[in-house]
């Protein structure tokens, strides 16, 4: 029997368990709540993330251990690897948890991000506004997700306010991106260095935090798509990287620019759990395992919708054709992700009219008016 650890018992985590039963695989968890969403889906050690007693007990008996969040300390993984194989390798976690680091490790690798300054203190703030001039976003430089530690700086008389909200730590200033429209690209990456990609992935944010996404995504042409494709490959392989790697891109033009990545599954490849012939979760831990990486093109026409805040009534989702339903089993809060909902189409048309009624049972549920059209 295959022991797989998994650091942190979120959504992600889940998903990953009940996509490796049908493998046959076995988990344990590690997560300071007890009510982790993964507490009935298998073995759940409760400690903090660094504390060495609920890290040995995680640790004992394990195949491998991956993570389903990109915060994990980067100590802690390096740790567990003397114990036992931790993938995606640490050093990807180096990366992703600084967007300094981020951006750097990309643009020597000649990707493209936004242009960039780094700040620490209100001098350095002035300089970089006068650098990169106005609007910019200033941003923590570590644990920043779905909108949340960023502002966005549109005149000189934002910078005060800015810097009472954010300044004392590291911090970022990034050139404001007048972009067409936020993209996603998705790999799995095995082992013995096989690669599968799935298609682009449109995407809309609200507040910060990923609302839709839609597969195929728009007039995306055979060159864009290799722009996106390489720019994953090249930095999986700069990082020996085992695991599904995700990048946030932004469309200028013909032009994708880096925004950032997550060395785990994510938000933006839930479509694949029955949009794909292989969902990002399984692809993951196949690749983890050495096992070969299924294939991943869509099937048919897809589309995401989160679920944030409230839960709609199922029976209103179920009564879409091919909608599918995925509740993460937490409380609802403002602002919380609670599930989403992915509904399947032979064409974009009729896709689009299936999310639209997605859409109305939510805001339903939420008791707000429509969030958008789906014209796009």
């Amino acid at each position: 029997m295959i022991r797989v650890g998994i650091i942190g018992g979120g959504q992600l985590g889940r998903m990953l368990a009940l996509a490796g039963y049908p493998l046959g695989l076995r988990f344990r968890f590690l997560d300071p709540s007890p009510d982790a969403p993964v507490a009935d889906l298998g073995e759940l050690i409760v400690g903090a993330y660094d504390d060495p007693d609920a890290l040995a007990r995680f640790a004992e008996g394990l195949d491998v251990v991956t993570y389903e969040f990109e915060n994990v300390p980067a100590h802690v993984a390096r740790a567990l690897e003397r114990q036992v194989p931790v993938y995606p390798p640490p050093a990807a976690l180096d990366v992703a948890q600084d967007r300094l680091s981020e951006k750097t490790f990309f643009n020597a690798l000649g990707i493209p991000t936004p242009r960039y300054v780094a700040v620490d203190d209100r001098a350095g703030l002035d300089a970089a506004v006068a650098e990169l001039g106005l609007p910019a976003v200033l941003k923590t430089r570590r644990e920043g997700y779905d909108g949340k530690g960023q502002v966005i700086l549109r005149d000189a008389a934002d910078l005060d306010a800015a810097w009472q909200t954010l300044g004392g730590r590291p911090l970022i200033l990034e050139a404001f991106v007048p972009y067409d429209r936020e993209l996603a690209i998705l790999a799995a990456r095995g082992r013995d260095g096989s690669v599968a990609v799935w298609p682009v992935v449109e995407i809309e944010q609200v507040g910060g935090m990923l609302h839709r996404a839609f597969v195929p995504a728009r007039s995306v042409d055979d060159i864009l798509a290799a722009t996106a494709r390489g720019y994953v490959e090249i930095a999986m392989a700069e990082l020996d990287y085992v695991g599904v790697l995700a990048i946030e891109l932004f469309q200028v033009g013909d032009a994708l620019l880096v925004n950032e990545m997550a060395p785990r599954v994510h938000n933006s490849g839930h479509w694949t759990i029955e949009g794909a012939r292989t969902s990002q979760f399984e692809n993951h831990l196949r690749a983890i395992l050495g096992y070969p990486l299924g294939e991943t093109d869509a099937l048919g026409a897809i589309g995401l919708q989160n679920l944030i805040g409230e839960m709609p009534d199922p029976s209103a989702i179920l009564a879409i054709p091919d909608a599918h339903l995925h509740h993460y089993g937490k409380a609802p809060r403002p602002g919380r992700k609670l599930g989403h909902i992915t509904v399947r189409a032979a064409d974009e048309v009729t896709r689009d009219e299936r999310l639209a009624g997605v859409d109305a049972a939510a805001c339903l549920a939420s008791g707000r008016g429509s969030s958008s059209n789906l014209t796009r």
